[in-house]
């Protein structure tokens, strides 16, 4: 799903193929074999396989995974994307990585139903055991995570066979 800008939900996605960096992403196929072709997420695909989620994320699921692009995590302070693939920063960076998977298939949809319900704002348990906190901006669902930074929804509901991929704009951190 996209959304219009009237801010309401255009076509669903699920009756076609979206591409994300480059990449038709195919709703047969799972989180890693979409992942893996789009030229905007080398730094997270690498990130997933130096942290050994592949297989995880290859898995049943379902998952939800906010997916950070190329230009999110150029935007972290110097050193730290090289600092995190090292192997003897393998924990950390899993737990960098976990903190943008939500159980279950969330899609766009529920995340403003869930905001809605929760006067504005919505709290969802990661994998990795933190809170992120959704809320809406405008028509964007903006994610708000454990140190206060923001992240941006900025391509929804691209469907997977064991979940649902939202690209944001940056990297959230847990606490």
């Amino acid at each position: 799903m996209t959304m219009a800008d009237d801010g309401s939900m255009a076509s669903m996605q699920s009756a076609q193929t979206v591409t994300v960096g480059g990449a038709p992403m195919y709703a047969s196929r799972n989180i890693i074999e979409n992942a893996v072709n789009s030229a905007d997420h080398t730094t997270l695909v690498a990130a997933v396989k130096a942290a050994g989620l592949v297989d995880t994320l290859s898995g049943p699921g379902p998952f939800t995974v906010f997916a950070p692009t190329n230009a999110a995590f150029a935007a972290l302070p110097a050193g730290t994307v090289d600092m995190l693939l090292k192997p003897e920063n393998k924990a950390m960076l899993q737990t960098v990585l976990t903190y943008h998977v939500v159980p279950g298939r969330v899609t766009a949809a529920d995340l403003m139903q869930q905001i809605r319900a929760g006067g504005g704002s919505a709290r969802l348990t990661t994998v990795q055991g933190g809170t992120l906190t959704a809320r809406m901006q405008g028509n964007n669902i903006v994610l708000v995570d454990a140190k206060g930074g923001t992240a941006t929804v900025t391509q929804a509901d691209v469907m997977q066979s064991n979940g649902v991929i939202h690209v944001t704009n940056a990297v959230s951190l847990p606490g």
